[in-house]
């Protein structure tokens, strides 16, 4: 079974972008979950869908959600947000002169079952079956997703980056490219202050020092490599991050206490200097980030456009209805104001 494949089982897995008003239950005709602008969704249609939600979990090894138990009501819930916002962008994709073609669809089913199943068309409809998908259902899940594609081109075809954005952006995020300076060190970690001056007659006097850190040493991430380990600039305790930097090749700290107990440090090597990439290296990728971020924000901006728009035009069947999100912060006034 391939669970790739169950696209409106795994649309229930996100928040539903569009959250519509709701209207008079009476006017939702029999058999039906919801109206949009005049648009009936069934429950036929809602059933079919958490059918496929109930395959994908048995297929990811997850137990669906019993019939009237608050997580069973979530996922309807997101189910039939996610048929209503289904309507919605179908209509609003006619106003921006989205559309979706037979041979667009028929080439996303070819590439489904090439990716999936080899070609094989037997193998397909097997793998249909096993869904609970009829190839119907699966047109109509393509074409959403189209739809939604074609929506997002047609939103965010003016959003521009510009070189001068990308340089301003390099220029005060400029630590997000750098790698900070660093040296290799061993150290000993101890409890006390008395033990730590111990170990520093013995290592002063010739002790060996990586043998002392495997017996003495109660940090365990370097403990057992003779106290070596590399340390960056910036990035350990301000006390073990000053003297690692400051001591000279080979010279021995006096005890450093730090939250962690006190510690001997000694530097291996000369500090090693940091690196800063060159704009030019990083420059095609925060082009695509800033594009990226400034699309959402137009697509975010005309999903709250189309929400206002929907508020007064989707109407529920009682127990099919979106959570009551108001915030209840109006003001009450009582008799005696």
């Amino acid at each position: 079974m391939k669970r790739s494949l169950t696209f409106a089982a795994a649309l229930l897995a996100v928040p539903v972008l569009l959250v519509a008003g709701c209207g008079d239950t009476d006017e939702v005709p029999a058999g039906a979950v919801a109206v949009v602008d005049g648009t009936t969704i069934t429950r036929q249609t809602l059933d079919e869908l958490l059918a496929r939600a109930k395959k994908s979990y048995a297929a990811q090894k997850r137990d669906f959600p019993k019939a009237g138990t608050p997580e069973y009501q979530s996922l309807q819930t997101q189910a039939v947000a996610f048929l209503v916002q289904r309507e919605e962008y179908a209509r609003e994709a006619e106003k921006l002169d989205v559309t979706v073609t037979d041979a667009q669809i028929a080439k996303k089913l070819d590439e489904v079952k090439m990716q999936y199943f080899a070609g094989d068309q037997k193998k397909f409809e097997k793998g249909l079956a096993d869904q609970g998908y009829t190839v119907a259902a699966l047109r109509d899940d393509i074409r959403s997703q189209l739809v939604t594609e074609g929506i997002y081109a047609k939103v965010t075809p003016d959003v521009k980056v510009s070189d001068a954005d990308l340089k301003t952006y390099y220029e005060e995020n400029k630590k997000n490219y750098s790698v900070a300076e660093s040296r290799e060190v061993r150290h000993i970690l101890v409890k006390t202050k008395a033990e730590a001056d111990r170990l520093q007659s013995q290592l002063e006097g010739g002790a060996d020092f990586a043998a002392l850190a495997k017996q003495r040493s109660l940090d365990p991430g370097s403990k057992n490599e003779g106290g070596k380990l590399t340390v960056t600039r910036g990035q350990t305790v301000a006390p073990f991050d000053k003297a690692a930097f400051s001591l000279e090749t080979n010279e021995l700290s006096d005890p450093i206490k730090t939250q962690f107990g006190y510690h001997l440090i000694e530097p291996l090597a000369a500090v090693k200097a940091g690196t800063v990439t060159p704009f030019a290296q990083v420059k095609a990728q925060i082009r695509s980030q800033l594009e990226g971020e400034r699309k959402n924000t137009a697509v975010n901006e005309w999903v709250t456009e189309t929400q206002k728009a929907y508020e007064d035009k989707v109407t529920y069947a009682a127990g099919f209805e979106p959570p009551d999100t108001s915030t209840g912060t109006e003001e009450t006034t009582t008799a005696d104001e």
